[in-house]
């Protein structure tokens, strides 16, 4: 199929989008074909096959590749499905605030953030948006940096309060809040909790529980086992609940790695006990993310003054 002409722009290719015609992407990309595509649009497939053909017309390249009777997407159809998915999730955001409006609601501010955030600067900023906002109505998801960009690209998220990782083709805006160290944490009746020096084989000696692989706090881990030239351990728990993780630890021998400023935090309040072992690297610094393709609502507009005028907190050693 040939390439698209030089002359071609975005607004002209805008023009020769439709909506309609997105909806089919997406759709084929869920069902995998094209007849079972067109019936959950309530296309004829003729009319789909149609559809498709002038979409890809208006692109430039195909989108999928025929694997028996299905479609598979090729490297085109990922990119451009990233989009399209990315533009409904605007749509649906829109098509919720003017709902919203209609009914003469405050709004609602969806907002996603890592575990280490949780605790000061998201609490804070929280209250005072809702200082400012009552009847605002608020979404908060707590996950790993990658799983909260993944929903902020597709319009889940308004805001992340997280780490800039790789997400290829999609751009956003990132302002650092705070760096962070990493702590080794055990249960208070662990073996290494009476340690006055703990070395890194003695780590070797117990399960872990790490966070799940391509998150950037299980990238340091790995670097720091790679540092040392020793395998990650067999039978590892994975998960991003630094909850469930606390829990775990304290009833076994297990060991694992949470942010130091919630490892101070818990310790304090005799939940978990801190190994005296320093893991060599810190965390990139986190901050707050947002897309550039979208205006932001007010709420988040004020979110965000919120988030980063609050002073650094002081961690204790």
């Amino acid at each position: 199929m040939g390439s698209i002409d030089k002359q071609d722009t975005t607004p002209q290719l805008l023009n020769r989008l439709r909506m309609r015609q997105i909806a089919l992407i997406l759709a084929i990309e869920d069902r995998r074909t094209l007849r079972a595509a067109a019936g959950q649009l309530g296309l004829t497939q003729p009319a789909a096959t149609k559809m498709l053909h002038e979409l890809e017309s208006a692109l430039g390249q195909s989108l999928f590749d025929r694997v028996g009777r299905g479609l598979q997407l090729n490297p085109a159809g990922e990119r451009v499905t990233g989009y399209f998915r990315s533009i409904r999730g605007s749509m649906e955001a829109l098509n919720r605030e003017l709902g919203e409006l209609r009914l003469g609601s405050a709004g609602k501010f969806s907002v996603g953030s890592i575990m280490a955030a949780s605790p000061g600067h998201l609490t804070e900023a929280l209250l005072g948006l809702k200082a400012l906002f009552p009847l605002l109505s608020v979404e908060i998801a707590v996950d790993t940096s990658d799983r909260l960009l993944a929903q902020l690209r597709e319009g889940v998220l308004e805001v992340v309060i997280g780490r800039l990782v790789s997400q290829p083709g999609f751009d956003c805006v990132f302002r650092a809040i705070e760096d962070e160290g990493l702590a080794v944490v055990v249960g208070n009746d662990h073996p290494l909790a009476r340690k006055r020096k703990v070395e890194f084989e003695m780590l070797l000696d117990y399960p872990w529980i790490l966070q799940p692989a391509g998150s950037p706090m299980r990238d340091l881990i790995e670097h720091e086992f790679r540092d040392h030239h020793a395998p990650l351990p067999k039978g590892l728990i994975e998960t991003g609940s630094i909850l469930t993780t606390v829990n775990l630890i304290r009833r076994s021998q297990m060991i694992a790695v949470v942010p130091e400023a919630m490892a101070h935090r818990d310790a304090e309040h005799g939940l978990l006990h801190i190994v005296r072992y320093r893991i060599r690297q810190k965390l990139e610094a986190y901050g707050s993310l947002v897309r550039k393709d979208r205006p932001l609502t007010k709420p988040a507009e004020h979110f965000l003054e919120l988030v980063h005028a609050r002073p650094k907190a002081g961690r204790a050693e």
